[in-house]
């Protein structure tokens, strides 16, 4: 698997640990496979959502048949030159990956077979430099095959700085394990390496165990021998030496054996976890975006009929009906349908909590429309205008209301009832909404589908 420094299961040391930790790997892959079926067979969602997540989508089947052949990923991540697709070259034994003394020569992530077997097979990956020109992108992609990677190989050639710190931090935070590799270690003597290792180490401290710190050269500098020909002339040659990553196939290795497969779980399952999030961020938000433009459209229709409905008690019957009828709608948009009767039942608690809240919209409900009666509908045409605006604020209170019920799963939280409308009549501009309220009646109105 890597080269010379492979072992035979029994030659392990850790062969009994090794043992007791695939034990459980069977349940751990169950789970992840479970989990990543249940995206790909959510029928819940709509198609142009679906449609918006094809790649997400593309990757949970490539990460499916990961763990159907039990591959692992190991991905080599750093800095621009520190030597990753050379690293990557010497443990395949071949110069797959590019490399180049050029800045920046990885442009796009790159793979290849470290152990092509049909089964069990490992792959290592190339990211480009976390630090390359036009960097947000491609850092993007170096983060996002991190991201999906079983093994994370972090490549300096130096001290850290700054910027690799900040990358590290976050990289031991996602869950693969992460050696940190210094490559190009041949360029000091032993007691510089020995300090450059012990500084790098007291630094990390808090976020690697000293044994994922290893030191390599991956592609050592040329040395000069003197020869001696047939006839005893000496003469000064040049040779190149062999790649030095003895101790890091070995660290791989032990991973491997005692923790591949439920590290390929382990993976797959904080990718579901990840993507079912921004499934779910994006199924609310495109729910939000429809809830507004439904509450909107009720807050209309009943402003409307508010408006032109002579009668001062009629119209309110009718208001509490289009109230009902939107929170039916806006159950079903979320999922959670409710029956009409439990729509009225939600409907009453919310106006009952507002009333107490906002007694004095409600004040100008009611004279509004007693003003209709008092003055034999003269007055009506000046004050149906207002009295449809307080409809249409009303409903879109109960809207918003119910929208927050129904995202928190039919819901009110540990606060109540009282304290979500308090909340949402705090967060409205209500001077804001009845001029909306009347503009939209308005443009109704003389639209000629008032009625």
């Amino acid at each position: 698997m890597f080269g010379e420094s492979r072992k035979s299961p029994s030659s392990n040391p850790a062969e009994t640990d090794a043992t007791e930790t695939q034990s459980g790997d069977g349940s751990h892959l169950a789970l992840a496979r479970e989990s990543l079926t249940e995206l790909l067979d959510d029928n819940r969602l709509p198609a142009p959502l679906r449609a918006s997540l094809q790649q997400d989508y593309a990757q949970v089947r490539a990460m499916l048949d990961k763990l159907e052949q039990g591959h692992l990923h190991i991905a080599a991540f750093g800095r621009v030159s520190t030597g990753k697709s050379s690293l990557l070259n010497a443990l395949v034994g071949e110069p797959v990956f590019s490399v180049s003394p050029l800045h920046g020569e990885t442009q796009h992530s790159e793979m290849a077979a470290l152990d092509a077997r049909p089964a069990g097979g490992i792959f290592v990956i190339d990211t480009p430099g976390i630090d390359e020109a036009d960097g947000e992108q491609r850092e993007s992609i170096a983060r996002e095959v991190a991201n999906r990677a079983d093994i994370i190989l972090f490549v300096i050639d130096s001290d850290l700085t700054d910027s690799e710190y900040r990358a590290l931090q976050s990289l031991t935070g996602l869950g693969p394990p992460v050696l940190l590799v210094l490559n190009k270690s041949d360029r000091y003597s032993q007691a510089e390496r020995d300090v450059l290792l012990s500084a790098v180490a007291e630094r990390c401290t808090d976020m690697l165990p000293a044994d994922r710190l290893i030191a390599v050269a991956a592609n050592p500098r040329p040395v000069s021998v003197i020869v001696q020909d047939d006839e005893g002339n000496e003469r000064e040659q040049t040779r190149q030496s062999p790649p030095d990553l003895g101790a890091l196939r070995e660290r791989l290795w032990q991973i491997v054996e005692r923790e591949g497969k439920t590290l390929a779980a382990l993976n797959a399952s904080l990718f579901a976890a990840d993507l079912s999030d921004k499934v779910g961020q994006r199924l609310v938000a495109a729910r939000s975006q429809l809830a507004d433009d439904l509450v909107r459209t009720y807050c209309i229709g009943k402003g409307v009929a508010v408006a032109l409905n002579p009668l001062p008690v009629a119209d309110l019957v009718a208001a509490a009906a289009i109230d009902v009828g939107m929170v039916v709608h806006l159950s079903r948009l979320f999922a959670l349908p409710l029956s009409r009767n439990e729509a009225g039942a939600l409907v009453r608690v919310i106006s009952t909590e507002a009333l107490a809240l906002m007694g004095t919209v409600w004040a100008v409900h009611f004279v509004s429309s007693a003003l209709k009666v008092g003055t034999g509908g003269l007055s009506t045409m000046l004050t149906a205008g207002a009295q449809g605006a307080v409809a249409y604020y009303s409903t879109y209170v109960v809207g918003q209301v119910t929208r927050e019920y129904l995202a928190a799963g039919c819901s009110w939280g540990d606060a109540g009832p009282k304290q979500v409308v308090s909340n949402i009549l705090d967060s409205l501009d209500r001077d804001s909404i009845l001029k909306t309220a009347r503009d939209d009646i308005r443009a109704r109105l003389k639209s000629g589908r008032g009625a």
